[in-house]
């Protein structure tokens, strides 16, 4: 017998098939679940996958757990997100986004972000991430370094994005100081187990073309994703053509921007030949349906996009346009929401939105031969999920059942590269008595 770290039993296991996104729809196959098998874990990766009856011949495990009514996934990612700002949840509800943003939330940054506000911002934020079965999240916002630093700390996986914006803010003054400020933190964690950067000017209507020209250098040079929000509204796209007579992806595309490393987030509005020229560029968009949706965006054409045979991530946006970071919700939300803009219940089927916020989103952010799937010699970023409850009973399919019936509630355990981050619901990183207290100073101090 073989001595391993951790052997984890389950009633399901659910993989999520590896495969490119021109696939199209997800098709039934023998293989979309396993039925009473587990996963052998040894120092942070995954070293089988088997019935659990041979494991239990296979191997000796320091750790050996049962979950008998638990599937067990791959780790959620949640592909744009703004984590401190979860300190400013509810701040400016029901809104537009350009009233939300200008009288609001960038009045609120100028004058409480700082080094701690986003060090607290960005705990609260990992904290509800990891209860809601999210082991890896893609961040744009300021002090990154912050970002990081917490989330290599908690022990969660990030990509954390070099803000570049043209006007000054608490973390530069300028777009060189953004990016020499960016690039040092791209220094200081590369070759990290769990972190990595990507390039993040804020939108084509907030970054001027020189900083965007740098970029898409320093993007091929370095190999970093860039992650940008695009087309998020009519708005947007109408000033655009007023003001340069280019649609802004007309505008990216001029610049050199439209390549594999680009994950264009919210895309809302967009022409079929744009939808065209997406796919030839290998751009991957990222979807974030509560956030479109409560600021009343717009509405990605997910279906057309993944026909098209585009990589589409899933994402939750900040808990202060959404108001939470729950990829459940977010998946359930997805799938309902691609099948009446299309008036067809066909479309965006479970398996679909699965993928679109596991290996989709892997891949998006370039680490799909890290993490996105349950194979072997990947990392074990896995999840379990409670299927024993009143709201889950009783199960036909696993799937289907995450998507259509599951919550964040019903996720019991996580853990990230072989450690075990949440256990029985409790968060075993993170002190949330004082989190909570942190959080309502916090609190006190903004509303005044």
């Amino acid at each position: 017998m073989k001595n391993i770290d951790t052997l984890l039993h389950a009633r399901w296991i659910i993989p999520v098939a590896d495969r490119s996104p021109a696939a199209g729809k997800a098709t039934d196959s023998k293989n979309r679940y396993l039925e009473q098998h587990a996963i052998a874990v040894h120092e942070g990766k995954i070293v089988d996958i088997l019935p659990s009856a041979q494991a239990a011949e296979k191997y000796t495990a320091s750790t050996n757990r049962h979950y008998d009514e638990h599937a067990l996934i791959p780790g959620l990612i949640n592909s744009h997100t703004h984590a401190a700002m979860n300190l400013f949840r509810g701040l400016g509800d029901d809104l537009a986004l350009m009233d939300w943003l200008e009288n609001h939330i960038w009045p609120a940054e100028a004058k409480h972000v700082n080094e701690a506000f986003v060090h607290t911002g960005t705990e609260l934020a990992i904290a509800e991430m990891i209860r809601s079965g999210t082991t890896c999240f893609n961040d744009m916002y300021f002090f990154p370094d912050i970002t990081a630093r917490v989330a290599a700390d908690i022990g969660i996986r990030a990509t954390v994005g070099l803000i570049l914006i043209d006007f000054p803010t608490v973390w530069a003054n300028n777009s060189e100081e953004y990016i020499d400020k960016g690039l040092a933190v791209f220094d200081h964690y590369k070759g990290h187990d769990l972190i990595n950067t990507a390039f993040a000017p804020h939108a084509p209507y907030t970054v001027s073309d020189e900083p965007l020209k740098r970029i898409r250098t320093l993007s091929d040079e370095l190999e970093l994703t860039i992650h940008m929000h695009v087309h998020e509204t009519a708005f947007e796209v109408s000033q655009a053509e007023k003001n340069n007579g280019r649609r802004p992806l007309a505008r990216l595309d001029d610049l050199g921007l439209l390549t594999p490393s680009l994950q264009a987030v919210h895309m809302t509005q967009l022409l079929d030949d744009e939808i065209a020229q997406l796919a030839s560029a290998g751009s991957h968009v990222t979807h974030c349906p509560q956030s479109n949706m409560k600021l009343a965006s717009g509405i990605c054409p997910v279906s057309r996009l993944l026909d098209a045979g585009i990589n589409v991530s899933l994402g939750t946006d900040s808990s202060s346009s959404n108001n939470k970071l729950d990829m459940f919700s977010e998946m359930h939300t997805a799938a309902l929401l691609a099948k009446i803009c299309a008036m067809d219940a066909t479309v965006l089927p479970a398996e679909q939105v699965l993928q679109m916020a596991t290996i989709n989103g892997a891949r998006a952010l370039g680490i799909d031969e890290i993490t996105g799937s349950l194979e072997v010699g990947k990392s074990a970023d896995i999840v379990a999920v409670n299927f024993d409850t009143i709201e889950t009973l009783p199960v036909y399919d696993p799937i289907s059942h995450l998507i259509y019936s599951c919550s964040r509630e019903h996720v019991s355990d996580v853990w990230v590269a072989g450690k075990q981050l949440m256990t029985d619901r409790v968060l075993n990183n993170i002190d949330e008595s004082k989190l909570k207290q942190d959080c309502i100073r916090l609190n006190q101090e903004i509303a005044e």
